[in-house]
């Protein structure tokens, strides 16, 4: 579900390019690309092993004219890997800095839920990544909503933020935050975006036609 709204997220235009920072086997950036097909997407993974499965997943989706991969960490300067800055970076962080907050999860997917780095490496790479204006968007726990725009603000502000709840009557467990590098505008809080329905629907009709690809997720 959170790769399905972070791509759902990506606004970038035609001839832009977009840098998914943790891609895994690159879920997010083909979505991505399936909704933009004018842009380009590059994924950074420091897995071997999803390294290997994103390459084969660019393939099997026939999108390797303007989507590739490459072995990196966050946790190495952007400035190292020799890359022009991008006009968006995408990033679905570990949802933890801490081992000892949580049970300890599957070793297959520890990177996918423990961030070595920790949260602020991440945003302070996301920032490096982009050109000035350029959009910085992520997905991540709400109550590290606070955290996600102090790390950023140094550097980047303009924010909007859309909450995502289970129900209309819960709590936001997840918030999609953008930024904009070097931006000046206001805060803005988008009406949230409600996953399921209590009434009987798996999900509701806004959310179904995200997942479909029939709906985006916009910024106004």
């Amino acid at each position: 579900m959170d790769a399905a709204l972070l791509a759902a997220a990506c606004d970038a235009g035609p001839g832009e390019a977009v840098l998914e920072a943790g891609c895994g086997v690159g879920a997010v950036m083909l979505a991505a690309a399936a909704r933009r097909p004018q842009t380009r997407f590059l994924g950074l993974e420091s897995d071997a092993d999803a390294l290997v499965l994103a390459h084969e997943n660019i393939a099997l989706n026939a999108l390797g004219d303007r989507v590739a991969v490459q072995g990196a960490d966050v946790g190495q300067p952007f400035s190292r890997l020799g890359l022009t800055p991008f006009d968006a970076a995408l990033a679905n962080p570990p949802f933890f800095d801490d081992a000892g907050a949580l049970r300890a999860p599957h070793p297959a997917k520890r990177a996918a839920w423990i961030a070595a780095e920790g949260l602020a490496a991440w945003c302070a790479f996301l920032v490096k990544a982009v050109r000035e204006k350029g959009t910085i968007t992520l997905i991540h726990r709400a109550d590290r909503l606070a955290d996600i725009m102090a790390e950023l603000a140094p550097k980047a502000g303009s924010f909007t933020v859309r909450p995502v709840h289970p129900f209309a009557d819960a709590p936001a467990k997840r918030v999609i935050v953008r930024a904009v590098k070097t931006g000046k505008a206001p805060l803005r809080i988008l009406p949230p975006l409600v996953l399921h329905d209590r009434a009987g629907g798996k999900h509701t009709l806004q959310t179904e036609a995200i997942l479909r690809g029939e709906a985006g997720l916009g910024w106004e």
